[in-house]
């Protein structure tokens, strides 16, 4: 594995090259950039693992290599293929072999110049069309109340499945008409040929790099990024008439249906999944009413203006959206048409790490860069993607919506459809059945066995993976629930009629999501039951407990994979989890220092009140003790007398914070303040709700210390990986002072940790050399799960830290209130930033030297 230390040695033939940064780099931004593009020039399957503070411009750096590499080696490639031309007609004279390359040559810059022509005169188009935005064609949206009981029977009756013919699962365009599959087909964007022709359509698709971010939020702020750098042209040098031109970024911006629908009938609808459906409904081969929007013969001119105003603008999804509408195309399927095109293609992480995601949007990772921002919460991504729940009461009222389908469709119904229809309830009448029996279970929670769920009703009996085929493709989810929302609706508009509570939620979407992972089960995934406090309900949860299979299809096809983020510390669970059969040689990690001085950060760990004192050690065993939590108190108390300004307290979870508040709000018997009275007199104190807005809370926060009548400041109580742990800015003033209470270790008791332990210890185990003795086996395979969660608590306290330093100017302290932190073990999981600004003797110290060093540390700073 490359670590740190061996980067100077990696990019040593790098030190001349310029990465087009807009701005003078900090070193550690050099470092950072020579990394990525020395990962991305080896190729072959390698992986990046890299840590940069936030605050040190990580999104430009990523931009900044990146797309240097991707030019230098669209400009190489060319290069080679020249020289390849002439190697194969080495033995022609030389005046026929320089014809034939300058022949290729002036073709190669004409196709380049008549593109960046093309683009031009569009970007060029668009500003203008800025100016007459209010002129532009308005989709006219269609009232559902104008459709007759015959349209309306027509939209939610189930097609004849025998004279249908059901379309292949793995054609990514099966949902649309034959029509609108012969335009996209003609431009290279239909199913699969299997022939010579598409192999030499994909040979001349541009290399690409597929960003993937968790949020559309971040991933408008990248695209915000890449607006301000320039980079050359992608020709050769000795092409490039003007050494010194640049060439605009293609980008693209992949979202799902929701976020690009123009059609306002799909669009109001409540869910991703019922939008899918209604979307592909309406381009069914026997739909009578068609969307309007999805390319075709008509739209051909309409498409290919999308596909290229979007290559040459630099778009976000609502671009894109907006693009769509103006030219009453679909931004869904249209923007397929510029994915060969683009350079640089964003998604949010579901639409990466689902294969089927992929390949419905004509998503190809074949030697091309994946690059994975904000990665520390990778793993967890991944298994949020692949998990799914049931609720009882969902179940019942997916029954319910059944027999309101059957009474009006019954009857109509035939052959395989009417045997499906009755499958689906009898599946839901067994999973209901199981239960409402485990509503008697002597624990709330627990691990459930697969065979167990499905012996009610003879669910066993029926082929799932066949149902669970026929559901999606007859789009009987939607059908069910759009027809009894319609029902609904009409009895809520009756005045004779009783309104019914109408419920947003997809259940029987939500029913098959369950049901493909009841069938998908392997060694990595555990089914869960969990009671509910609310009307005698229960939960059944899949959980995936190892990303390892689900990520490695990515990891096998790409050229590389870097994984970046403000705080990856510790790295060893994505070398374990993600890539555990890569060879060490293909990995390589980096973790950045931070681009401020190093007097702007002062790390203490308090490891007592006092020396010889009260010893602050908040394990589960120890954390009721009134005493210690009185003197954490008085601590703060002396931290926000010391500290100007914010002071951002962080606690293990809710339900502790809501333990110490309640204890330091108890009056003395002396009648004395409390400590929560002593510390009002200090600072303004809000606290984090678990059930609360955390903008009204944080908005708050920031008028007390920033606001005309701000005058001692505020401190906040909230929760490592609560909402204020990740994604808050406590910038400047908001955060002079981050204080983090106790190591936030999950409840290891709890059946879904539990599991996750059991199957690393398993795993581990498989993977161990045999020459090893069962003993030395077994410590080893339990000391990589006890890695595995204190790893996972690591992270979890680097996501807290890195609220407060935001920017090169930005200065804070970093109070660490634990006696573990003072240990080896620990400090070694700490970002490198962090322990280079500890004082390392910090917990032998106590509250009086944390007391000196704040003094001296602020007194700097005014």
């Amino acid at each position: 594995m490359t670590t740190k230390d061996d980067v100077k040695t990696l990019v040593t033939g790098l030190e001349r090259l310029d990465f087009h940064h807009p701005y003078t780099p900090y070193d550690v931004q050099e470092t950072f950039m020579k990394t990525v593009y020395n990962v991305l020039q080896e190729g072959n399957g390698q992986v990046g693992i890299l840590e940069s503070p936030t605050g040190t411009g990580k999104s430009l750096s990523l931009i900044c290599a990146s797309l240097t590499w991707l030019r230098h080696f669209k400009a190489s490639k060319h290069q080679v293929e020249l020289q390849e031309a002439r190697s194969e007609f080495k033995d022609e004279p030389d005046w026929l072999i320089d014809q034939l390359l300058r022949r290729k040559q002036d073709e190669l810059l004409k196709r380049w110049e008549d593109r960046e022509k093309r683009l031009e005169m569009l970007r060029q188009k668009e500003k203008i069309s800025e100016d007459r935005a209010k002129k532009r064609r308005r989709i006219e949206t269609h009232s559902a109340s104008l459709q007759s009981e015959d349209e309306i029977d027509a939209e939610f009756l189930l097609e004849d499945w025998e004279t249908r013919g059901a379309p292949s699962s793995n054609d990514p365009l099966s949902g649309l008409s034959k029509e609108s599959r012969a335009v996209l087909e003609r431009m290279g964007l239909g199913s699969r040929k299997g022939n010579k022709e598409e192999e030499n359509e994909n040979l001349d698709e541009e290399i690409k790099i597929y960003y993937t971010s968790r949020t559309h939020s971040q991933l408008s702020q990248f695209i915000t990024e890449l607006r301000r750098p320039h980079f050359p042209s992608s020709l050769p040098k000795n092409l490039a008439k003007d050494t010194e031109s640049s060439e605009v970024v293609k980008l693209l911006p992949l979202s799902s249906r929701q976020k690009l629908c123009i059609n306002p009938s799909v669009s109001r609808l409540s869910s991703v999944q019922a939008i899918n459906d209604r979307c592909s409904e309406l381009q069914g081969a026997k739909s009578g009413k068609k969307c309007d929007f999805v390319p075709r013969e008509e739209l051909l001119a309409q498409t290919h203006e999308f596909r290229d105003t979007a290559l040459a603008t630099l778009p976000d999804i609502e671009d894109l959206h907006q693009l769509g509408k103006s030219l009453s195309v679909c931004p869904y399927y249209a923007s397929r048409t510029a994915l060969p095109g683009a350079e640089i293609v964003t998604l949010p992480y579901p639409l990466l790490l689902q294969k089927s995601a992929r390949d419905a949007l004509g998503i190809k990772l074949e030697g091309n860069v994946v690059i994975v921002d904000e990665a520390h919460n990778i793993m967890d991504a991944v298994a949020n993607v692949y998990s799914a729940d049931l609720k009882l009461s969902e179940l019942r009222r997916g029954r319910q919506m059944l027999g309101v389908y059957v009474r009006k469709f019954g009857k109509k119904l035939k052959g395989e459809n009417r045997v499906n229809v009755g499958r689906v309830g009898r599946v839901i009448d067994g999973l209901s059945e199981w239960m409402t029996s485990a509503l008697q279970f002597k624990n709330d929670h627990g691990i459930v066995d697969p065979n167990d769920l499905t012996r009610p009703k003879g669910i066993d009996q029926i082929n799932l993976f066949e149902l669970i085929q026929y559901i999606q493709q007859s789009k009987l989810a939607y059908k069910i629930e759009g027809y009894a929302s319609h029902i609904e609706s009409q009895q809520q508009q009756d005045p004779s009629q009783k309104p019914k509570a109408h419920s947003s939620t997809p259940i029987l979407h939500t029913f098959v999501s369950f049901l493909i992972a009841l069938t998908n089960l392997s060694t990595e995934g555990r089914i869960f039951y969990q009671k509910l406090t609310s009307a005698q309900d229960i939960q059944l949860s899949y959980l995936l407990l190892s990303p390892t299979h689900a990520f490695s299809s990515i990891a096998s096809a790409a050229r590389a994979v870097i994984l970046a983020g403000g705080t990856m510390s510790p790295f060893g669970d994505y070398k374990d989890h993600l890539f555990p059969t890569l060879d060490d040689s293909k990995i390589t990690t980096l973790s950045c220092g931070h681009v401020i001085p190093a007097s702007n950060l002062a790390v203490w760990t308090l490891a007592s009140s006092r020396i010889g004192g009260t010893t602050f050690e908040f394990s589960y065993q120890r954390r009721s003790d009134t005493e210690m939590v009185n003197q954490l108190g008085l601590a703060i108390l002396n931290i926000c007398a010391a500290v100007p300004d914010g002071v951002v307290v962080f606690f293990p979870s809710y339900g502790y914070l809501d333990q110490v508040s309640e204890t330091w709000q108890k009056k003395n018997s002396d009648g004395s303040p409390s400590i929560w009275d002593r510390l009002q007199t200090r600072k303004a104190i809000f606290t984090e709700d678990k059930g609360g807005s955390s903008d009204d809370v944080l908005a708050q926060y920031s008028a007390a210390i920033l606001g005309p009548e701000a005058t001692k400041g505020a401190i906040l109580l909230s929760v490592v990986g609560g909402k204020m742990s990740e994604g808050i800015n406590f910038s400047d003033r908001l955060g002079r002072c981050v204080v983090v209470v106790g190591l936030p270790y999950p409840n290891i008791a709890s059946p879904d940790w539990k599991a996750k332990m059991e199957y690393i210890e398993t795993t581990t185990l498989s993977r161990l050399p045999p020459t090893l003795s069962k003993e030395e086996a077994g410590a080893q395979a339990k000391q990589a799960a006890r890695d595995f969660y204190e790893n996972a608590c690591m992270r979890a306290v680097n996501q807290s830290i890195g609220r407060a330093i935001r920017h090169r100017g930005d200065y804070a302290a970093i109070v660490l209130v634990d006696r573990r932190y003072g240990t080896e073990r620990i400090r070694t999981k700490l970002p490198g930033w962090i322990r280079g600004g500890m004082v390392m003797d910090s917990h032998e110290k106590g509250l009086g030297g944390l007391m000196g060093m704040l003094s001296t540390f602020f007194r700097g700073k005014k």
